[in-house]
Formats: C-alpha cells, sequence, structure tokens
C-alpha cells in the first residue's frame, strides 16, 4: 500500500507537517517564503522538498494528483487582534490555495486559520471560498478545536477547514476532543525549568498548574519575542510566569523571583518534541514557534482524512 502524499502551503516551522508526517503523509513538497523557516525545515528534515516561494507566484501543476493539500495560511487577515481586512488584506492567501488546489486537484483539502475567520463579518466570505470549492468537486466543512483537548497544555483555538472530494463524502469523521488530557504547564516544563539547579523549581512546578494561556507569535512588522500583551502577561504571570521575554537559558540555582520561558519550553508547550531544531536569531526563532500549528492537532486531524482517503480505496478494490 503506497503512501499518501501531501503539499504543504505556508508550511512555517513545520508543526502541521510534522502532524501530517506523524499521522502517515508523505510530502511531495513544502512552499513557505520566509527564509529562516525554511532552513528550519531543511535542518530538520534534510530529505524534503522545501519550496521557498511566494504562494502567490507558485504553480502547483507540477504536484498534480497529490493526495492532500494542506496549509497553515496567514491569520493577521482574520484575527481579532488585527483590523480584521478579511479579503482586502493583501496578506489573504485564500485565492491563492484555492487556485492550487484547481491545479493540483487532491481527494481532500485541509486549512488551518485563526478563531476569527468564524466572526460573524466573515460569513460572505467564508461562504466565498465552500463555493470556489464545491465548484472544484469538493464537500467542504468548517471546525472549530481547541489544541487543550489533543494533549496540548495550552488554550489554542485554531479553525480548520476540510474539504474532500465529493465521491468521498460520508467517509470524514473530524478527531473527537478529549481524545487527550493535556498536562499543566508545571508538569511539562518542570525539567527545563529546573535543569540549572534552580532551588526553586518545586514551588515554581506548583504555582504552574493550570493549562497555559494562547501563546503568540507576534508578525514580521511588530512584536519581539514575549508571551503577548498586557492581558497575556498577567495570565503567564499567575502561573509564576515573567512574559516579557524569553531566557536563552533555565535560572541558576540562586535565582529569586519569576523565570521566564526558553525557547525550548514555548516550545513544548506548543506540541513540538524537544529535537525539532529552530534556526534564526532569537525573534525570529521564537515567531516561528508561538505562529505554528501545534503538531498534535495536525496528527488528529490527518489521521481522520488518512482513514477517509484509505475507506475509498477499499471500497474501489472490492467493488
Amino acid at each position: 500500500m503506497r503512501k499518501l502524499i501531501c503539499l504543504e502551503l505556508c508550511a512555517g516551522a513545520g508543526g502541521q507537517a510534522l502532524g501530517l508526517e506523524q499521522a502517515g503523509f508523505e510530502h511531495a513538497g513544502l512552499v513557505e517564503i520566509d527564509r529562516h523557516c525554511c532552513q528550519t525545515l531543511r535542518t530538520n528534515r534534510p530529505h524534503w522538498n522545501v519550496v521557498e516561494a511566494d504562494l502567490r507566484k507558485f504553480d502547483g501543476s507540477p504536484f498534480e494528483g497529490v493526495d492532500l493539500v494542506a496549509g497553515g495560511l496567514p491569520c493577521p487577515p482574520f484575527s481579532v487582534a488585527g483590523k480584521q481586512l478579511g479579503m482586502n488584506d493583501e496578506r489573504n492567501l485564500f485565492p491563492a490555495a484555492i487556485r492550487i488546489v484547481e491545479q493540483c486537484r487532491p481527494r481532500a483539502v485541509l486549512i488551518e486559520n485563526v478563531r476569527g475567520i468564524l466572526d460573524a463579518v466573515f460569513d460572505d466570505y467564508r461562504n466565498h471560498v465552500q463555493k470556489q470549492l464545491e465548484r472544484l468537486g469538493y464537500t467542504p466543512e468548517w471546525r472549530l478545536f481547541n489544541a487543550v483537548d489533543f494533549g496540548v497544555p495550552q488554550l489554542r483555538p485554531r479553525v480548520l477547514f476540510v474539504a474532500v472530494r465529493k465521491d468521498l463524502c460520508g467517509s470524514f469523521s473530524w478527531p473527537l476532543p478529549g481524545s487527550a488530557q493535556a498536562p499543566t504547564v508545571g508538569d511539562v516544563l518542570y525539567d527545563l525549568m529546573a535543569a540549572n539547579g534552580w532551588k526553586g523549581a518545586a514551588g515554581w512546578k506548583k504555582r504552574a498548574g493550570e493549562i497555559a494561556p494562547t501563546v503568540v507569535g507576534g508578525s514580521h512588522k511588530h512584536g519581539g519575542p514575549d508571551l503577548g500583551p498586557t492581558r497575556a502577561r498577567k495570565a503567564w504571570a499567575s502561573l509564576g510566569v515573567d512574559g516579557l521575554g524569553i531566557w536563552d537559558s533555565a535560572p541558576g540555582p540562586g535565582f529569586v523571583g519569576m523565570p521566564r520561558l526558553t525557547l525550548r519550553m514555548v516550545a513544548r508547550l506548543q506540541g513540538f518534541p524537544d529535537d525539532w531544531q529552530f534556526t534564526g536569531g532569537k525573534t525570529a526563532a521564537y515567531r516561528q514557534v508561538g505562529n505554528a500549528f501545534p503538531p498534535p492537532v495536525a496528527r488528529a486531524v490527518a489521521e481522520q482524512l488518512i482513514r477517509c482517503l484509505r475507506s475509498r480505496k477499499v471500497v474501489l478494490m472490492a467493488g
């Protein structure tokens, strides 16, 4: 049985790509415009075909026949933290993604975005996107999930858009939330926080006995390596974390006060394995982590897509 093949758009630092790989997909290509993200992908998976390109200029024709086109399209056009310009935002890449789907004609499509895209202000645009996919022969559906329901120790709502070819309609089922219990921030990060012998690590673990707020990555124009605006920093402070910046290493033995997280700690809160490396300076690396799609959520949806695609093959062979 051959592996199912996917083409990934706006691959970022590989959160969705890793989840797809863990589920069983094989990548034919990963398209990403950010050079630091591209280097991160190549560093972790030298065999991947990473295409550093603007999605609006990318030709998907050579990838015709892939099983899945997946992507984490830019969130700022639909984020409540921005102006919510939607289709009028220059960063909106839904038109480019639909064009590539038309070129590739995959059997399924998976797109990830922020919760804001479900706001009433975007009802017409969501309907427009759906009609475009229906015209191409797909049955689309939007669904809101929270990463915490899939074992990620973070309150991270994300909207997933899945469209399956009409002959597969009825074969796809969304993953069930609550399939894995998320640990607390203290449980997840204690070993990293105590790595340099900090005597207060055990006490900190008790204080950090809750799920983390949403990790934010900032944009290329604004923000640096910190854990978000004032409201978010207050939430982090309740867990005993100073959200004003990111440290290069864990606190030492005599440290007193609230520690900051390291890049590795934030990556763990996003569901990345510890051996996944992020390239570039501190700000560039943190943005890659903060903007990522948690691999466990991507894997859960991808596993359902594989069941859908495989079940159709079984039906065809049986007939």
